[in-house]
């Protein structure tokens, strides 16, 4: 790790604004120092019928619940915070976590051997300064055509209840995804490549002292589309 990435880091502090342990696992692929505090947000006020857009705002409004904690506190110049949101869409019918074991397995029927769309909106906010940087990725995502059963036994794991569409695209017995065009840590919830171009532009980190083989191992060998462009950029 260079000395300019070091000192960097140094005056950077990120604030995850997710309880999520798979965002928390794939941030820490970065290296960079952060802290995690829950926005306790009002998701069910955002609105638009879009889904790309729909997390975009859902990502900014956790992010300011986050700034309007913090007010009056210290917040030392170099806080940053990020939120994410994550939806699969299904055409244009967006599935968040289920509620119950119904509304799980609704979701988990209606995906099955289908395609959809999963997107994750992400939000970088400078608390000092007030910018703002926002994102969105997509994936599209086929699931096999699994049976009854195999719903029954993933919805008694208890697994699906704070996933988006009611699944997780890593569960190793359930395995629901038969194809992935897109970025599989964005159907995690933190699409990473994206992030660390965001990270890149918005705060000036060294694109060249990111770990990428930590980071190309947690795609799980589905090729990323930002990946390839981001190391192929990286001095050897």
């Amino acid at each position: 790790m260079g000395l300019a990435f070091f000192y960097l880091c140094m005056m950077i502090e990120l604030i995850l604004a997710s309880q999520s342990p798979r965002r928390r696992e794939l941030l820490q692929l970065l290296g960079l120092p952060f802290r995690i505090l829950v926005a306790n947000a009002d998701e069910d006020s955002i609105t638009h019928p879009d889904p790309a857009a729909n997390v975009i705002q859902t990502a900014q409004l956790k992010a300011n619940v986050i700034a309007q904690q913090l007010t009056g506190t210290h917040v030392a110049p170099g806080t940053v915070v990020l939120a994410a949101d994550t939806t699969v869409a299904f055409g244009q019918e967006m599935l968040n976590k289920p509620a119950d074991e119904t509304a799980a397995y609704h979701m988990l029927t209606k995906l099955r051997d289908t395609q959809h769309e999963v997107h994750t909106g992400f939000v970088l906010l400078d608390l000092a300064t007030g910018r703002e940087w926002q994102g969105v990725s997509t994936a599209v995502v086929t699931m096999r055509p699994y049976s009854d059963a195999e719903i029954d036994a993933y919805i008694a794991s208890g697994d699906p209840f704070d996933k988006a569409g009611g699944y997780a695209i890593q569960h190793p017995q359930f395995k629901p995804v038969i194809h992935l065009q897109g970025c599989y840590c964005n159907v995690m919830g933190l699409p990473v490549c994206d992030l660390i171009v965001a990270l890149r532009q918005f705060l000036g980190i060294p694109l060249q002292d990111v770990d990428f083989t930590a980071v190309t191992h947690a795609h799980f060998h589905y090729p990323c589309p930002t990946l390839p462009t981001l190391t192929a950029e990286t001095p050897k």
